[in-house]
């Protein structure tokens, strides 16, 4: 299939954002920055407002927009403004968006402003788990094809700083639920959404419209990649032309799944066994559903399927994402800090083989620790937990196996190191968010591997 590039189809909301009107920039940090440099790369005025009194990103704004309008340490709506561009931190049922919206305001994301502006084809990766994964393997099936791609959003790139590079064949962008719930036009040439398993139950009002908000990303798409195990993502696509599903089940024609033959296991399209399971990068179950997802993918922008499987054989994953580190006294150290969710926790789980000792916890963001008691049931050597939700996790744990108390990464992987018996495997997988501890996953992450690579044999 070849993808022709499109005009961007006419917007009500688009012209209420009138010349000489203001934008409200709501928020800094690094989303608000991407629309400083969007509005002021377009000739837009704007005001920028953060309820924080010294904001991050606050010298960038500085040198950037020396003259730019600031209200720092506010949180009422200014008069004069004519619609709002809201950071993705910012919850939903904030009083100033309400506000905004109460007074007639159009509301609006970073990735609605690029949905506007891109011309080039995009195509939109979303899930509870494993976008990130999934959109770095499509900006390499493309590059690898032959073809110039960019891909950011709520991954690295900003998605407005990909209109300020020269322009590609394709984008690939990683959208968030914040990010698709203020969206209002996303015309997708494919839309992607890999899984929906509850989480950020501290920002959305509920399951319901989280779930809402990844399914939006099937409005305006012209083909879509969806997984077999959700029912519901099939009745979304009805009116969609052209959808391809995923699954770790045996695919019927068309489709992309697992097939076993001599005892081998494949990743197949149809009938058609296309690359041995044992030949991937990549480790992982889960790891084997995002391939197959960003084959479907790659598929139906026309990508040249040699290519997309030779990335598959070469791409071996993000850091902090079911991250091999070091295998120490016959013990293997797996960083998954990434497993922000209880979810994504269950699938680095089921993707160990042997017996594990696990180190989770953190801040909890509304899951259900019970989820991770089946999976590690008879697989489980012990639990160490650390962080604010660590005796939420005990208490949901406590008739699968004695579970222990850390009181910062260093103590906690030296109590998994003693409790590890050979061929273990030590797994990091909070099932939890990090800000009680660190500043971010990746912080998290960096301090596991910092004190794996401390242990003496």
């Amino acid at each position: 299939m070849s993808v022709a590039k499109k005009k961007k189809p006419g917007s009500k909301a688009a012209a209420r954002a009138k010349a000489g009107e203001k934008d409200l920039v709501f928020g800094l940090g690094t989303t608000g920055l991407s629309v400083a440099r969007h509005l002021k790369r377009v000739g837009r005025d704007a005001v920028f407002l953060d309820s924080r009194d010294e904001p991050p990103g606050l010298d960038e704004l500085d040198e950037l927009w020396p003259e730019a309008n600031r209200e720092l340490g506010v949180t009422e709506l200014p008069a004069d403004v004519g619609r709002v561009i809201v950071s993705p931190g910012i919850a939903d049922d904030d009083a100033l968006v309400q506000a905004a919206r109460d007074a007639g305001l159009e509301v609006i994301s970073d990735v609605e402003l690029f949905a506007r502006e891109a011309k080039a084809p995009f195509v939109g990766v979303t899930g509870s788990n494993g976008k990130s994964t999934v959109t770095t393997l499509l900006y390499h099936m493309c590059r690898a094809a032959g073809h110039s791609a960019l891909a950011g959003g709520n991954l690295g790139e900003p998605a407005l700083d990909l209109l300020a590079e020269d322009e590609p064949d394709f984008y690939v962008l990683e959208l968030s639920s914040f990010q698709l719930q203020r969206t209002q036009t996303l015309p997708a040439t494919v839309a992607v959404l890999l899984n929906v398993t509850p989480d950020h139950l501290d920002w959305h009002a509920s399951e319901e419209e989280y779930r809402e908000s990844k399914y939006r990303i099937f409005r305006e798409a012209e083909s879509a990649v969806i997984n077999r195990d959700d029912s519901e993502s099939a009745d979304r696509t009805r009116d969609i032309e052209n959808v391809i599903s995923f699954g770790l089940d045996a695919p019927q024609d068309g489709h992309y799944g697992i097939r076993r033959e001599d005892d081998e296991v494949f990743l197949a399209r149809g009938d058609n066994v296309l690359l041995g399971v044992s030949e991937l990068a990549l480790f992982g179950l889960h790891n084997q559903a995002n391939a197959l997802a960003a084959l479907a993918a790659g598929e139906l922008l026309g990508l040249d399927l040699q290519a997309m499987l030779q990335v598959l054989c070469e791409f071996p994953g993000l850091p902090h994402r079911m991250q091999f580190v070091r295998r120490v006294s016959a013990v293997n150290y797996v960083n998954d800090s990434k497993a922000t969710n209880v979810a994504a926790a269950v699938a680095s789980i089921r993707s160990v083989d042997g017996m594990l000792v696990l180190i989770a916890g953190g801040e909890g963001k509304g899951g259900d620790f019970s989820a991770l008691a089946g999976p590690l049931e008879n697989k489980l050597r012990a639990t160490v937990l650390i962080g604010r939700d660590a005796e939420a996790i005990e208490a949901a744990l406590d008739t699968i196996m004695p579970t222990y108390f850390a009181r910062d990464m260093d103590d906690a992987v030296q109590q998994a190191a003693a409790f590890a018996e050979s061929d273990d495997t030590v797994l990091l997988a909070p099932a939890c968010a990090s800000f009680d501890q660190f500043d971010n996953y990746a912080a998290r992450g960096d301090a596991f591997c910092k004190a794996v690579e401390a242990l003496r044999p």
